[in-house]
Protein backbone atom coordinates (compact mmCIF):
# COMPACT_ATOMS: atom_id res chain seq x y z
CA UNK A 1 0.00 0.00 0.00
CA UNK A 2 1.43 3.45 -0.88
CA UNK A 3 2.19 5.77 2.04
CA UNK A 4 -0.42 8.28 3.15
CA UNK A 5 0.29 11.96 3.68
CA UNK A 6 0.35 11.76 7.47
CA UNK A 7 2.66 8.76 7.84
CA UNK A 8 4.95 9.67 4.94
CA UNK A 9 8.28 9.46 6.73
CA UNK A 10 10.56 7.19 4.66
CA UNK A 11 11.93 5.02 7.40
CA UNK A 12 14.70 2.86 6.13
CA UNK A 13 15.34 4.75 2.89
CA UNK A 14 18.94 4.69 1.76
CA UNK A 15 20.70 7.96 2.48
CA UNK A 16 22.66 8.77 -0.65
CA UNK A 17 24.60 12.04 -0.43
CA UNK A 18 24.14 15.01 -2.74
CA UNK A 19 26.08 14.83 -5.98
CA UNK A 20 27.98 18.12 -6.06
CA UNK A 21 26.94 20.50 -8.81
CA UNK A 22 23.62 18.80 -9.50
CA UNK A 23 20.20 20.39 -9.45
CA UNK A 24 17.92 19.96 -6.47
CA UNK A 25 15.28 18.52 -8.78
CA UNK A 26 15.37 17.55 -12.43
CA UNK A 27 12.18 16.34 -14.11
CA UNK A 28 12.52 15.03 -17.66
CA UNK A 29 9.68 14.12 -20.05
CA UNK A 30 7.47 13.02 -17.18
CA UNK A 31 4.06 11.68 -18.19
CA UNK A 32 1.45 9.99 -16.03
CA UNK A 33 -1.98 8.48 -16.47
CA UNK A 34 -4.27 6.93 -13.89
CA UNK A 35 -5.86 3.61 -14.83
CA UNK A 36 -9.35 5.09 -14.51
CA UNK A 37 -8.63 7.85 -17.04
CA UNK A 38 -8.23 7.84 -20.82
CA UNK A 39 -5.89 10.82 -20.97
CA UNK A 40 -2.58 11.67 -19.32
CA UNK A 41 -2.75 13.95 -16.30
CA UNK A 42 0.88 14.92 -17.01
CA UNK A 43 2.25 15.11 -20.54
CA UNK A 44 6.05 15.19 -21.01
CA UNK A 45 6.70 17.65 -18.21
CA UNK A 46 10.31 18.82 -17.99
CA UNK A 47 11.96 21.39 -15.71
CA UNK A 48 14.95 21.86 -13.40
CA UNK A 49 15.05 23.49 -9.96
CA UNK A 50 18.32 24.58 -8.40
CA UNK A 51 19.25 24.95 -4.73
CA UNK A 52 17.89 28.13 -3.21
CA UNK A 53 14.93 28.56 -5.56
CA UNK A 54 11.45 29.34 -4.23
CA UNK A 55 9.07 28.16 -6.94
CA UNK A 56 5.31 28.57 -7.22
CA UNK A 57 3.50 25.75 -9.02
CA UNK A 58 0.37 27.27 -10.51
CA UNK A 59 -2.49 25.89 -12.58
CA UNK A 60 -6.21 25.09 -12.60
CA UNK A 61 -7.81 22.21 -10.73
CA UNK A 62 -6.95 18.97 -12.53
CA UNK A 63 -3.74 20.43 -13.96
CA UNK A 64 -1.63 17.66 -12.40
CA UNK A 65 0.01 19.64 -9.61
CA UNK A 66 -0.69 17.17 -6.80
CA UNK A 67 0.12 14.23 -9.08
CA UNK A 68 3.50 15.78 -9.83
CA UNK A 69 4.26 16.15 -6.13
CA UNK A 70 3.19 12.56 -5.45
CA UNK A 71 5.52 11.28 -8.18
CA UNK A 72 8.44 13.19 -6.69
CA UNK A 73 7.59 11.71 -3.28
CA UNK A 74 7.26 8.13 -4.52
CA UNK A 75 3.53 7.98 -3.75
CA UNK A 76 2.89 7.12 -7.41
CA UNK A 77 5.07 4.94 -9.61
CA UNK A 78 7.01 6.61 -12.41
CA UNK A 79 6.22 4.85 -15.69
CA UNK A 80 7.33 7.40 -18.29
CA UNK A 81 10.06 9.94 -17.71
CA UNK A 82 12.65 10.59 -15.01
CA UNK A 83 12.84 12.43 -11.70
CA UNK A 84 16.31 13.10 -10.32
CA UNK A 85 16.78 14.57 -6.83
CA UNK A 86 20.25 15.91 -6.02
CA UNK A 87 21.84 13.63 -8.61
CA UNK A 88 20.00 10.40 -7.78
CA UNK A 89 16.71 8.83 -8.91
CA UNK A 90 13.90 10.16 -6.75
CA UNK A 91 13.18 6.76 -5.13
CA UNK A 92 16.73 6.75 -3.71
CA UNK A 93 16.62 10.34 -2.44
CA UNK A 94 13.38 10.49 -0.49
CA UNK A 95 15.25 11.42 2.67
CA UNK A 96 16.12 14.73 0.98
CA UNK A 97 12.45 15.58 0.36
CA UNK A 98 9.72 16.71 2.77
CA UNK A 99 6.09 17.60 2.14
CA UNK A 100 3.30 19.73 3.55
CA UNK A 101 0.18 18.11 2.05
CA UNK A 102 -3.22 19.60 1.42
CA UNK A 103 -5.24 19.57 4.62
CA UNK A 104 -8.02 17.66 2.84
CA UNK A 105 -5.58 14.81 2.17
CA UNK A 106 -4.83 14.17 5.85
CA UNK A 107 -6.95 12.10 8.22
CA UNK A 108 -7.00 14.47 11.19
CA UNK A 109 -8.90 11.91 13.27
CA UNK A 110 -5.65 9.97 13.70
CA UNK A 111 -5.05 9.94 17.50
CA UNK A 112 -1.70 11.71 17.76
CA UNK A 113 -0.52 14.83 19.50
CA UNK A 114 1.11 17.84 17.88
CA UNK A 115 4.52 16.83 19.25
CA UNK A 116 4.11 13.29 17.85
CA UNK A 117 3.28 14.61 14.39
CA UNK A 118 6.28 16.94 14.39
CA UNK A 119 8.49 14.05 15.57
CA UNK A 120 7.41 12.13 12.43
CA UNK A 121 9.72 14.48 10.57
CA UNK A 122 12.66 12.92 12.39
CA UNK A 123 11.88 9.31 11.48
CA UNK A 124 14.01 9.46 8.37
CA UNK A 125 17.01 10.15 10.60
CA UNK A 126 16.16 7.43 13.12
CA UNK A 127 15.81 4.36 10.91
CA UNK A 128 13.89 1.31 12.09
CA UNK A 129 13.08 0.71 15.77
CA UNK A 130 15.27 3.52 17.09
CA UNK A 131 14.11 5.84 19.83
CA UNK A 132 14.40 9.63 19.45
CA UNK A 133 17.65 11.08 20.71
CA UNK A 134 18.42 14.43 22.28
CA UNK A 135 19.14 15.91 18.84
CA UNK A 136 15.70 14.77 17.63
CA UNK A 137 13.86 16.32 20.56
CA UNK A 138 15.83 19.53 20.05
CA UNK A 139 14.92 19.60 16.35
CA UNK A 140 11.24 19.11 17.21
CA UNK A 141 11.31 21.85 19.86
CA UNK A 142 13.04 24.23 17.45
CA UNK A 143 10.53 23.50 14.67
CA UNK A 144 7.57 24.09 16.98
CA UNK A 145 9.12 27.33 18.24
CA UNK A 146 9.63 28.56 14.67
CA UNK A 147 5.99 27.86 13.82
CA UNK A 148 4.81 29.28 17.18
CA UNK A 149 2.99 26.13 18.30
CA UNK A 150 4.88 25.25 21.50
CA UNK A 151 1.73 25.77 23.55
CA UNK A 152 -0.09 23.19 21.38
CA UNK A 153 2.47 20.41 21.85
CA UNK A 154 0.21 18.08 23.82
CA UNK A 155 -3.02 18.82 21.94
CA UNK A 156 -4.55 16.28 19.55
CA UNK A 157 -4.06 17.47 15.96
CA UNK A 158 -7.72 16.88 15.16
CA UNK A 159 -8.73 19.49 17.73
CA UNK A 160 -6.83 22.31 16.05
CA UNK A 161 -7.98 24.99 13.63
CA UNK A 162 -7.01 24.82 9.97
CA UNK A 163 -4.24 27.36 10.39
CA UNK A 164 -2.85 25.56 13.43
CA UNK A 165 -2.86 22.25 11.55
CA UNK A 166 -0.90 23.82 8.72
CA UNK A 167 1.64 25.13 11.20
CA UNK A 168 2.01 21.62 12.62
CA UNK A 169 2.63 20.11 9.19
CA UNK A 170 5.20 22.75 8.35
CA UNK A 171 6.87 22.17 11.72
CA UNK A 172 7.11 18.48 10.84
CA UNK A 173 8.79 19.47 7.59
CA UNK A 174 11.23 21.73 9.42
CA UNK A 175 12.09 18.91 11.83
CA UNK A 176 12.85 16.70 8.86
CA UNK A 177 15.51 19.23 7.78
CA UNK A 178 15.05 18.20 4.15
CA UNK A 179 16.74 20.04 1.29
CA UNK A 180 13.75 19.99 -1.07
CA UNK A 181 10.38 21.04 0.37
CA UNK A 182 7.06 20.45 -1.38
CA UNK A 183 3.98 22.33 -0.15
CA UNK A 184 0.61 21.48 -1.67
CA UNK A 185 -1.72 24.49 -1.37
CA UNK A 186 -0.55 25.43 2.13
CA UNK A 187 -2.41 28.76 2.09
CA UNK A 188 -5.90 27.27 1.95
CA UNK A 189 -8.07 27.94 5.01
CA UNK A 190 -5.37 29.74 6.97
CA UNK A 191 -5.41 33.24 8.42
CA UNK A 192 -3.19 36.09 7.28
CA UNK A 193 -0.81 35.70 10.23
CA UNK A 194 -0.20 32.03 9.35
CA UNK A 195 0.30 32.91 5.67
CA UNK A 196 2.94 35.48 6.57
CA UNK A 197 4.67 33.08 8.97
CA UNK A 198 4.76 30.43 6.22
CA UNK A 199 6.24 32.84 3.69
CA UNK A 200 8.87 34.20 6.08
CA UNK A 201 9.89 30.66 7.01
CA UNK A 202 10.21 29.65 3.36
CA UNK A 203 12.27 32.74 2.60
CA UNK A 204 14.66 31.88 5.42
CA UNK A 205 14.96 28.29 4.20
CA UNK A 206 15.77 29.22 0.61
CA UNK A 207 18.21 31.88 1.78
CA UNK A 208 20.02 28.95 3.45
CA UNK A 209 20.19 27.02 0.17
CA UNK A 210 17.13 24.79 0.44
CA UNK A 211 14.69 24.52 -2.47
CA UNK A 212 10.95 25.01 -2.17
CA UNK A 213 8.01 24.23 -4.47
CA UNK A 214 4.62 25.60 -3.43
CA UNK A 215 1.42 24.64 -5.23
CA UNK A 216 -0.98 27.57 -5.04
CA UNK A 217 -3.98 29.18 -6.70
CA UNK A 218 -3.22 32.61 -5.24
CA UNK A 219 -1.76 34.64 -8.10
CA UNK A 220 -1.50 37.71 -5.89
CA UNK A 221 1.41 36.31 -3.85
CA UNK A 222 3.62 35.29 -6.77
CA UNK A 223 5.53 38.52 -7.42
CA UNK A 224 6.09 39.16 -3.71
CA UNK A 225 7.05 35.76 -2.31
CA UNK A 226 8.51 33.67 -5.15
CA UNK A 227 11.60 33.77 -7.32
CA UNK A 228 10.06 31.66 -10.08
CA UNK A 229 6.68 30.48 -11.34
CA UNK A 230 5.80 27.24 -13.14
CA UNK A 231 2.42 27.35 -14.89
CA UNK A 232 1.20 23.78 -15.29
CA UNK A 233 -1.81 22.43 -17.15
CA UNK A 234 -0.77 18.84 -17.87
CA UNK A 235 2.14 20.45 -19.72
CA UNK A 236 4.40 23.31 -18.74
CA UNK A 237 2.60 26.42 -20.01
CA UNK A 238 5.18 28.95 -18.79
CA UNK A 239 8.29 28.94 -16.63
CA UNK A 240 10.25 31.94 -15.41
CA UNK A 241 10.47 34.90 -13.08
CA UNK A 242 7.04 36.05 -11.82
CA UNK A 243 7.11 39.43 -13.57
CA UNK A 244 8.01 37.71 -16.85
CA UNK A 245 5.46 34.88 -16.95
CA UNK A 246 2.55 36.33 -14.98
CA UNK A 247 0.75 37.81 -17.98
CA UNK A 248 -2.90 37.82 -19.13
CA UNK A 249 -1.84 35.65 -22.05
CA UNK A 250 -0.30 33.00 -19.79
CA UNK A 251 -3.27 33.02 -17.44
CA UNK A 252 -5.69 32.71 -20.35
CA UNK A 253 -3.76 29.75 -21.74
CA UNK A 254 -3.53 28.00 -18.36
CA UNK A 255 -7.04 28.67 -17.10
CA UNK A 256 -8.99 28.90 -20.34
CA UNK A 257 -10.32 32.46 -20.04
CA UNK A 258 -9.22 35.96 -20.97
CA UNK A 259 -8.80 39.26 -19.13
CA UNK A 260 -9.30 42.78 -20.43
CA UNK A 261 -5.96 43.94 -21.82
CA UNK A 262 -5.61 46.59 -19.07
CA UNK A 263 -6.51 44.23 -16.20
CA UNK A 264 -3.70 42.87 -14.06
CA UNK A 265 -5.14 40.40 -11.51
CA UNK A 266 -1.95 40.11 -9.51
CA UNK A 267 -2.00 43.83 -8.61
CA UNK A 268 -5.72 44.43 -8.13
CA UNK A 269 -7.25 44.58 -4.66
Amino acid sequence: MPPTWLDLNYRGTCKLPHVEGNAALQVTKLSHRYLSLKEDVLDEVSFTINPGERVALVGPNGAGKTTLLKLILGMENIVRGDIIVFGHPARHSLHHVAVVPQRSGVDWRFPVSVRQVVMMGRYVHLGWFKHPRKIDFEAVDSAMETMKIQDLADRQVGELSGGEQQRVMLARTLAHDADLLLLDEPLNYVDLATQELIFHTLEDLTAGGKSVIVSTHDLGVLTVHFTRVLFLDKKIIADGAPDEVLTPQTIAKAYGFEFHKDYHPWTSS
